[in-house]
């Protein structure tokens, strides 16, 4: 009887790696405004409606976040 014979592999697998840093997150179901929610940070308005759910950050302090948790790969 013949014995089942392994698969011979043809180099090194291919798998997909991760990103080395994973991408920010949107806002969870954005709201349209007005009303406008104010921002956690600084209180000013944002774009996003007062009812968005999650933390709400102004354009400028969105940025500053974005800049404070880059990857400096």
């Amino acid at each position: 009887m013949d014995q089942p014979q392994e698969p011979e592999t043809q180099g090194p697998e291919t798998q997909e790696t991760p990103p080395y840093c994973a991408a920010p997150a949107a806002p969870a179901g954005r709201v349209p405004g007005p009303p406008y929610a104010d921002c956690l940070e600084c209180g000013k308005p944002t774009e996003y409606g007062a009812a968005t759910p999650g933390v709400v950050l102004c354009p400028v302090c969105e940025w500053q976040e974005a800049q404070r948790t880059a990857c400096s790969g």
